[in-house]
This record gives structure tokens, C-alpha cells and sequence, in this order.
């Protein structure tokens, strides 16, 4: 167990970002699922930046690796392009 007050803090921390972490990349998976599912291209490209928007943030935060956050992107960016 931690001993020093800087370790207690340090835990106390990094409790709350493991939190907060884990409730953006789960409601980014969210919404990424949410827009595979989506099947009128009018719908999805509304809906798109927005998703975007979500990985760029978490890439921004190094929540989730840049290279991670690009590949998904590009997928997004095709799947709503085909859509008919």
C-alpha cells in the first residue's frame, strides 16, 4: 500500500481518469456502432463528423494510439461512402 501522501494522491487520480477513460472510449464505441448500423447515406454523413470528432479527442489524450484513431477514421470515411 502506498505510504507516501503523493502516492495516495497519485492513485486517487488515476482512479478518476481510469474512469473517465473508460466512459469516453465506451461511448465512442457507441456511436461508431451506432453509425455501421446506420443504412441511408443522408444519415450517416450527418452523423459522421461527429464520430470523428469523438476518436480525434481521444487520440488527442493518448487514450487511444494516433495510428488506432486514423485507421478507424478511414474505415468510417468508406463505409459511409459506399452506402447506397
Amino acid at each position: 500500500m502506498a505510504q507516501h501522501k503523493s502516492s495516495k494522491k497519485r492513485i486517487r487520480q488515476d482512479a478518476v481518469k481510469r474512469v473517465r477513460n473508460r466512459y469516453y472510449k465506451k461511448s465512442t464505441r457507441s456511436a461508431i456502432m451506432k453509425l455501421r448500423e446506420m443504412e441511408k447515406q443522408a444519415d450517416a454523413k450527418k452523423y459522421l463528423p461527429k464520430v470523428v470528432s469523438m476518436i480525434d479527442r481521444l487520440a488527442k489524450k493518448n487514450t487511444w494510439h494516433k495510428n488506432k484513431a486514423a485507421n478507424l477514421k478511414s474505415k468510417l470515411t468508406k463505409f459511409v461512402s459506399k452506402l447506397a
